[in-house]
């Protein structure tokens, strides 16, 4: 991946998991626990766009921290089958980071078959919200009832649907990369 091109996949994945981290400090208990979960996956995916050789942390230190993650949303999915993305996704980086760690680093596919199933998952993804993201037209006036409610509960507002579109696109073009 370009150089230029890979800043930019940070800087997207870093903006998407402030807002969500943001979002969780305005959320309800129940919200705040999903958007605590997409900033860690913001920041995490911003340390894994890094381009190789920058930064302190390795592929070894990238691996543990997902695997945590992965932990976590397997633990959360008791309450709810949202939390099967946050898996997925937590279990995908976590096999990025083991291909980096098993020394191939950026530019290499790892298992094909794990690799292509992650690619099929992630494309659907992207389209499927960016389909969903179009369908919901124009964001409605500023401050009504619905925003209020979905800001409340840590919902899905147009902004918090358009940084999950971002990761997931984020985590596509990573897939791509390897």
């Amino acid at each position: 991946m370009p150089l230029t091109l890979a800043w930019m996949l940070v800087a997207l994945c870093a903006a998407s998991g402030a807002y969500c981290l943001l979002r969780a400090r305005r959320a309800d208990r129940r919200g705040r626990g999903a958007a605590a979960g997409e900033a860690v996956m913001g920041f995490g995916m911003a340390a894994m766009a890094v381009p190789a050789g920058t930064g302190p942390w390795g592929p070894q230190v990238l691996l543990a921290v997902f695997c945590g993650a992965a932990v976590h949303a397997l633990w959360l999915l008791r309450g709810g089958v949202h939390h099967a993305h946050h898996l997925v996704g937590s279990l995908a980086m976590a096999y990025m980071a083991l291909v980096m760690a098993a020394g191939h680093g950026h530019g290499r596919a790892g298992l094909p078959a794990v690799t292509a199933a992650l690619l099929v998952y992630y494309a659907g993804y992207v389209l499927l919200g960016g389909a969903r993201l179009v369908a919901a037209g124009p964001a409605g006036p500023a401050g009504g009832a619905e925003g209020r409610a979905a800001a409340a509960s840590g919902g899905t507002g147009d902004l918090t649907s358009a940084c999950r579109l971002a990761m997931g696109t984020g985590m596509l073009a990573m897939l791509l990369a390897m």
